[in-house]
């Protein structure tokens, strides 16, 4: 697929990773509509660098864990753009708990916001794409989602939902629309993590060190773009998973 003039949605995409696929589709020649909740402080500066790569970028703030908030994104895209034809669900938390003593309320709003919205996300998009003529859809996952992080339960069942729910979209969708999953390892340090502990991480890497937020945005770009790939989930840990 060639990204050209696509209009491209992507989730959480004011700061962190989402900002780097952002970046990386303007660059492309798609137009970007951003999706942010509370990062609003990073907005006009993630919008100036799109804008700066030669194409158009609109931002919408949403709580995609409701379903107005779903409504009001893709309302957003239809008044600014017409529709979408791309979209790349980066929106996430990240919360740790006790399987012991995890609340109802505590799991709920991990799976809503990480398996929930991605899923409705899809569904509405898939709408858009319909109507288009086709598209791509990629849902980024977590290394979580393929092997159990017992200090994060709700996390890894919400990851881990999200790749089968690729597949069952990828299924469900086919022919006109591809939905594959990207699986991140460590790529951005945490903000609360010192460098001695970031780079103890990347030590137990097959390569040996930690990637970037380029190394996500670009296998991003290459499942969009790769139009015989659908239902598969790529991932981009530098042989973390298998050290």
């Amino acid at each position: 697929m060639d990204l050209r003039g696509k209009v491209a949605l992507v989730t959480g995409a004011a700061h962190r990773v989402g900002k780097f696929i952002g970046l990386a589709l303007a660059e492309a020649g798609a137009h970007v509509l951003i999706h942010y909740f509370r990062s609003s402080a990073a907005v006009p500066a993630t919008l100036r660098a799109i804008e700066q790569r030669g194409v158009r970028a609109e931002a919408v703030q949403a709580d995609l864990t409701r379903p107005e908030g779903v409504e009001t994104v893709f309302a957003a895209a239809d008044r600014a753009f017409g529709g979408v034809d791309l979209l790349v669900n980066s929106a996430a938390n990240m919360v740790a708990g006790n399987v012991a003593s995890l609340s109802r309320a505590e799991w709920q709003a991990v799976l809503d916001l990480n398996l929930t919205a991605p899923f409705f996300c899809a569904q509405a998009a898939a709408r858009s794409m319909q109507a288009r003529g086709g598209g791509a859809i990629v849902n980024v996952s977590d290394l979580g989602g393929i092997r159990p992080w017992a200090r994060y339960p709700a996390h890894s069942v919400s990851k881990a939902g999200l790749i089968m729910a690729t597949q069952v979209l990828a299924k469900a969708l086919a022919p006109a629309i591809r939905v594959n999953a990207l699986v991140p390892g460590p790529v951005l340090k945490p903000d609360a993590w010192d460098e001695a502990r970031w780079q103890a991480v990347g030590a137990h890497t097959l390569l040996k060190r930690t990637g970037s937020g380029y190394d996500v945005a670009r296998a991003t770009l290459f499942l969009l773009q790769a139009d015989y790939i659908t239902g598969e989930t790529l991932v981009v840990d530098g042989g973390r998973q298998i050290a």
